[in-house]
C-alpha cells in the first residue's frame, strides 16, 4: 500500500494495528507516524516499530493520507479541533472508539469529511483481530476497500451498517476480555486438580482457540460441535449440565447486552 497512514494516539488499539500492519507486510515503518500525549510513549513506539513518532497530533494530520483516532472517546472533540483546518478532500479518518456515531463526527469537524468508523480488537497484535466498519456517504467504494484491506492484514473484517457498531462493541471489540476470563477459570480449575499454572494455560488457551477455528472453519452451528463433544453419561454432558445450572447463558448473554447499553449510553 502506497498510502502514509497516521495515527493519533498510540495505546494497546493502535499499538495492536500498527504491529499488525508491519506484520503483514501491508505496510512500512517508513511509512507510518504517530502521535502521543507523552514522550515515553513515542519511545516505547519507535523502539518497537522503528516508525517516525511526534507529539503534534497537526504533524500526523498534514503528513498522513490516513489517518487513525486511536485516543478514548472523550478526547475526540479536543483531538479533531486541532486537526480539523488541516483535514481536506484527500484525507480519510478512520474513527476509533465506542459511541462516537456518524452525526457526533460530523458536528466535530464541522464540515463534510471522510470517515470510516471502525471498531477492532486487540487480537490485531496476534493478526486475529474482528474488526466492523462503517464508512459514511463521502467514502468511496475504492477508499473503503483501502481500509478493508488495512484491517484484513491483522485480521478478519466486515463492512456493517452504523446501527449494528454498537452490537459489534459487545460481541467482538470487548469480548476478548470475556474469553480471557473463561480462560482463566479454565486453568485455574486444571490448577486445582494438580496441573502446573503455566501448562494449564496452554491447555485452556489452545481449546479455546481450536473450538473457535472449528466454527469458523467448518461453518457448523455452536450447539451441533457441542452435541459432538457430548457423550450419553459421559463426562462433558455433565461439565456442560452444571454450566447451565450455574447460568453461563444468561451471565454471558447479561454482560455483553451491558457492554451494549454502555456504548449506546456513551454515544448520547
Amino acid at each position: 500500500m502506497n498510502k502514509k497512514i497516521g495515527f493519533i494516539g498510540g495505546g494497546n488499539m493502535g499499538s495492536a494495528m500498527i504491529s499488525g500492519l508491519l506484520s503483514s507486510n501491508l505496510s512500512t515503518a517508513e511509512s507510518i507516524i504517530a502521535s502521543a500525549h507523552t514522550q515515553a510513549t513515542l519511545d516505547r513506539l519507535a523502539a518497537s516499530y522503528g516508525i517516525q513518532t511526534t507529539l503534534d497530533n497537526t504533524t500526523v494530520a498534514k503528513t498522513a493520507d490516513i489517518i487513525f483516532l486511536a485516543v478514548k472517546p472523550y478526547l475526540y472533540e479536543d483531538v479533531i479541533e486541532e486537526i480539523r483546518d488541516i483535514i481536506d478532500d484527500d484525507k480519510l479518518i478512520v474513527a476509533i472508539a465506542a459511541g462516537v456515531s456518524h452525526s457526533k463526527l460530523d458536528d466535530y469537524f464541522g464540515k463534510p469529511v471522510k470517515i470510516v468508523r471502525a471498531m477492532p480488537n486487540t487480537p490485531a497484535m496476534v493478526l486475529e483481530a474482528m474488526s466492523a466498519l462503517s464508512p459514511n456517504e463521502h467514502v468511496s467504494t475504492e477508499e473503503l476497500q483501502s481500509v478493508v484491506a488495512i484491517f484484513e492484514s491483522f485480521g478478519k473484517a466486515e463492512v456493517v451498517p452504523e446501527s449494528l457498531m454498537d452490537a459489534v462493541v459487545g460481541v467482538s471489540g470487548s469480548s476478548p476480555a470475556y474469553v480471557y476470563m473463561f480462560i482463566e477459570a479454565m486453568a485455574d480449575a486444571a490448577v486445582a486438580d494438580g496441573m502446573p499454572r503455566t501448562q494449564a494455560y496452554k491447555f485452556a488457551a489452545q481449546s479455546v482457540y481450536g473450538a473457535a477455528k472449528m466454527v469458523l472453519e467448518t461453518n457448523t452451528h455452536p450447539g451441533v460441535l457441542k452435541d459432538a463433544v457430548c457423550s450419553p453419561g459421559g463426562t462433558t454432558i455433565a461439565a456442560v449440565a452444571k454450566l447451565e445450572e450455574k447460568g453461563l447463558r444468561d451471565a454471558v448473554i447479561s454482560a455483553q447486552r451491558c457492554c451494549v447499553a454502555k456504548s449506546k449510553d456513551m454515544g448520547k
